[in-house]
């Protein structure tokens, strides 16, 4: 089976968290997280968990933990801790759970990024990869950041990333 072939059995619907990882985010001041269960929703995706968590390795450790192991979740898809700073630790702490890395989420969007914003788009880690069967998403927590994922990619192909990383 070819490309096509995968994407056209792939699931509709999906079930989907969304984690945002932020010192400085409230519920009221978060907009990346609002964003991505508005375009997930309004993609016939389901979100049955949402969730506000501090840049703190044990923190997002035992979310993601729990988070994959939910009968209720098929993709997880953080936004936030994924810059060159001290403080920002989502990739060191997500990468390690992975045991597949979708090296290719992350250089498409560092690509599309470029095309937005020029050279700064060295400065994302962001990545993709899978741990027990399902798939992990780690964006930055702009704005602007997440809509192109959204948009341009997780919309796209996240049917298919699940079909693939479940079977």
């Amino acid at each position: 089976m070819g490309y096509e072939d995968h994407k056209h059995l792939s699931p509709q619907t999906v079930k989907c968290a969304v984690l945002v990882i932020s010192d400085s985010r409230t519920e009221k001041t978060d907009e990346s997280g609002k964003l991505l269960v508005e375009g997930l929703k309004a993609a016939g995706h389901e979100v049955n968990s949402f969730s506000l968590i501090k840049n703190d390795r044990e923190a997002i450790r035992e979310k993601i933990g729990e988070l994959l192991h939910s009968a209720d979740i098929q993709a997880i898809i953080a936004s936030g801790g994924t810059g060159a700073s001290k403080m920002d630790l989502t990739i060191e702490t997500v990468v390690p759970m992975f045991e597949k890395k979708l090296d290719g989420f992350g250089e498409l969007f560092r690509y599309l990024t470029y095309l937005e914003i020029g050279t700064g788009s060295i400065l994302s880690r962001a990545t993709a990869g899978v741990a027990l069967g399902k798939v992990i998403i780690c964006l930055p927590g702009s704005l602007k950041a997440v809509k192109l994922a959204l948009d341009k990619i997780i919309l796209l192909e996240i049917g298919h990333l699940v079909r693939e990383s479940s079977r």
